[in-house]
């Protein structure tokens, strides 16, 4: 099979790819077809993985009350975090909008089973860390991919993993990864949100060479 070839234009629309990509919070209520979220999902299974482990588990969260307990970790968690913040920052932070789980129409945790049977434990004797690596590069496909689907994801951070798992009557040999809103979003700006607010700056990467 003769390979690709990925031309300027092609490599033009890529690069606007990356730099839309956002963290979306607000959602307009609209659903996401089914379809579309197996075309996601199918898209992440794409992903680069170690020793081709696979070690990714999708999870769709559509049960009202196992979202109302991953919203309550987000709100025990977001509190602490509050309250470890200076005064300076306080307040900027309290003004943040930081999920978007009360909105958005799919909740999608993804974990890692850390000893999967699957890659004979390939490239994982020394690294074992790899295999949530594998998952977090599974995230950044969907990601990438519900962008260019128009569709907005949020990943909220803000959780106690282990407070998710038991919510979601998990595997506890499982790790949580992420935990994802998807949702077409409410609005677009080419700004990310962090960098509207104040919170923080962009800045070039470092480069050291030895």
């Amino acid at each position: 099979m003769t390979p690709p070839v990925f031309d300027a234009d092609f490599r033009q629309q890529l690069a606007t790819l990356f730099r839309w990509r956002r963290d979306v919070r607000s959602f307009r209520p609209d659903p996401v077809p089914d379809e579309l979220i197996e075309r996601l999902l199918e898209a992440g299974s794409g992903a680069p993985s170690v020793g081709l482990s696979q070690p990714w588990r999708y999870v769709l969260v559509d049960d009202p009350s196992r979202r109302a307990k991953v919203r309550a970790s987000f709100a025990a968690c977001n509190a602490a975090a509050l309250s470890h913040q200076s005064a300076e920052r306080a307040g900027l932070y309290a003004r943040l909008k930081l999920e978007g789980m009360d909105q958005a129409p799919v909740h999608l945790a993804v974990c890692v089973d850390p000893a999967p049977m699957q890659g004979h434990a390939l490239g994982r004797l020394t690294q074992p860390e790899t295999a949530a690596h594998s998952a977090v590069l599974a995230v950044h496909t969907i990601w990438l991919a519900a962008r260019a689907e128009g569709v907005g994801l949020g990943w909220v951070s803000i959780l106690e993993p282990a407070a998710v798992l038991l919510a979601l009557d998990l595997p506890a040999s499982w790790q949580l990864v992420a935990y994802l809103c998807l949702g077409y979003p409410a609005g677009e700006s080419e700004v990310p949100e962090l960098e509207r607010f104040g919170w923080e700056q962009r800045r070039a990467s470092a480069v050291l060479r030895r």
